[in-house]
């Protein structure tokens, strides 16, 4: 399998983004955080290609409901941490296909992701 989608199957966005992949008939595998898990090791992964900062979800609940002291100590040791004892706080869905890594979703970038030769 070329494509994975990870994020938390209730998400609103992880819904936009499996219509739009069934309706354009593109196979993946979902990867639930919460029911898969997710390890020290995929998040560094993830964090080599993307950058830690891009992946922290700030307009999520989780982030939200951080002390101003978490916040204002935001790096990327302890943003790792919180994102592996919290993967709500990663932003969603993160996506890997071919070896590329993309964060979002918005139907243009899935257009240019699958669909441009």
């Amino acid at each position: 399998m070329n494509t994975i989608a990870y994020g938390i199957k209730n998400c609103d966005t992880i819904k936009k983004m499996k219509q739009w992949l069934a309706t354009e008939n593109i196979a993946y595998q979902f990867h639930d955080y919460r029911i898969d898990g997710i390890d020290l090791a995929l998040l560094e992964t993830f964090e080599a290609a993307l950058g830690w900062e891009a992946m922290v979800n700030k307009r999520g609940t989780t982030f939200r409901q951080l002390t101003a002291e978490q916040k204002a100590d935001l790096n990327r040791e302890t943003a790792l941490q919180l994102m592996l004892e919290q993967p709500a706080m990663i932003k969603r869905p993160l996506l890997q296909h071919n070896n590329n890594y993309y964060l979002g979703f918005k139907p243009d970038q899935y257009n240019a992701i699958f669909l441009t030769k």
